[in-house]
């Protein structure tokens, strides 16, 4: 059976479009896992895509998502909240200055909470002062993400919320993808 997954393709095209969500109250930190490990970023990939049908990535095998992970540049930021795992934004460098936030999101238990704007903000922060922590990379001139019809129900109001703008959006019939949840 197929379904129709319109997905939007959202930019920003200088750091002053980032509009900063306000910081949620309470224990709520975010820090960069800087050890890549295949195991902790299936961890949430999973987690945090599970009642969503995030699957492309789960037909790497643990070689290829190391690979990935050690890439220079690759960057994964975890919110925590009370020393709980809650979400994860994921930064991929491609050429010319474009960074990609290819993975963004909480797990099911930690949305609603005034966690998920305050996480994209600072993601996409460390996106734009990405070369600041990589020298060899061209500083950021581009940050973009892409979202469906599949993800969360506020997904791209956050992002709008934040600065992002639309520049394409696509239609096409997808194999309905169960869900991973438990």
């Amino acid at each position: 059976m197929s379904i129709t997954v319109t997905t939007w393709s959202l930019e920003q095209t200088s750091p002053a479009d980032l509009r900063p969500a306000h910081e949620p109250e309470g224990d709520v930190r975010i820090v960069r896992a800087e050890v890549p490990s295949a195991e902790f970023s299936r961890f949430l990939y999973s987690s945090v895509g599970g009642d969503i049908a995030w699957t492309d990535r789960l037909r790497l095998d643990r070689a290829e998502w190391q690979r990935y992970l050690e890439r220079p540049a690759v960057e994964t930021w975890v919110v925590y909240e009370k020393g709980t795992p809650a979400g994860y934004v994921e930064l991929d460098p491609q050429d010319e200055g474009v960074v990609e936030i290819v993975y963004f999101g909480l797990l099911p238990a930690f949305r609603g909470r005034r966690i998920g704007g305050h996480l994209l903000s600072y993601g996409t922060a460390r996106a734009w002062d990405l070369a600041d922590r990589w020298p060899e990379r061209t500083p950021t001139k581009r940050v973009w993400l892409h979202t469906c019809s599949l993800d969360g129900e506020h997904a791209m109001d956050n992002y709008t919320r934040r600065g992002f703008r639309l520049f394409d959006t696509k239609v096409a019939e997808e194999a309905e993808r169960p869900s991973q949840e438990w």
